[in-house]
């Protein structure tokens, strides 16, 4: 078990938690986590950062036997972030993809998004958290999408009625009332695609 290895190889270093933060580029409260199996589905590039600072491989650390047979790399690809969008009042989105993110290659998404406020916390979607969204102009009915509002973009949940001509986005924050577009309304509005994973700032 990783938690285990960890600690002990760490111990066995003389290294503190702060010492070994530093290494990885993170945060003690991490790595006390880490060790504690608070965090169990640590990143492969963590634990790859983890295994350098620890001079041992990703294999031994992981707790596996046979590491060319067992230890194989996930392969990750790089994905534009689409500036900051709203999880509390929609905000611009930038059109020009001023930085990327790098997910595991398990990912199904096309860019990802920055989220901005507090709308989206009961999906668990937090304020600065990297959200990844696959591209399509539609998606199911209570499933979360990053939705374009004329100029400005948003992150909410979506239940379309086309026998209405409504579309409703509704946040997962009661403080927040739902976007209701009705007929013409329609035409202010584009999904730019479906929510498919998210990365935690506090990872």
């Amino acid at each position: 078990m990783i938690s285990t290895e960890l600690k002990a190889r760490r111990k066995a270093l003389g290294l503190t938690l702060e010492e070994l933060a530093e290494r990885i580029g993170t945060s003690k409260q991490t790595i006390h986590r880490y060790e504690n199996g608070q965090i169990s589905n640590i990143p492969p590039e963590k634990v790859e950062a983890l295994a350098t600072a620890l001079e041992t491989t990703p294999a031994a650390l992981m707790g596996w036997e046979g590491e060319a047979e067992n230890f194989r790399e996930i392969p990750s690809k790089r994905l534009p972030l689409l500036g900051r969008i709203a999880c509390g009042q929609p905000i611009y989105a930038a059109s020009e993809y001023g930085s990327f993110c790098t997910p595991g290659g398990d990912i199904d998404a096309d860019f990802c998004l920055a989220a901005s406020g507090d709308s989206m916390i009961g999906a668990r979607i937090f304020d600065g958290d990297i959200v990844f969204i696959r591209a399509q102009d539609m998606v199911e009915n209570g499933e979360i999408a990053a939705v374009v509002i004329e100029d400005e973009a948003t992150l909410k949940r979506v239940y379309f009625y086309p026998e209405k001509s409504k579309l409703i986005l509704s946040p997962e924050n009661p403080k927040y009332e739902p976007l209701v577009f009705i007929g013409e309304e329609l035409n202010a509005v584009k999904i730019l695609g479906k929510a498919v994973a998210y990365q935690s700032r506090l990872l």
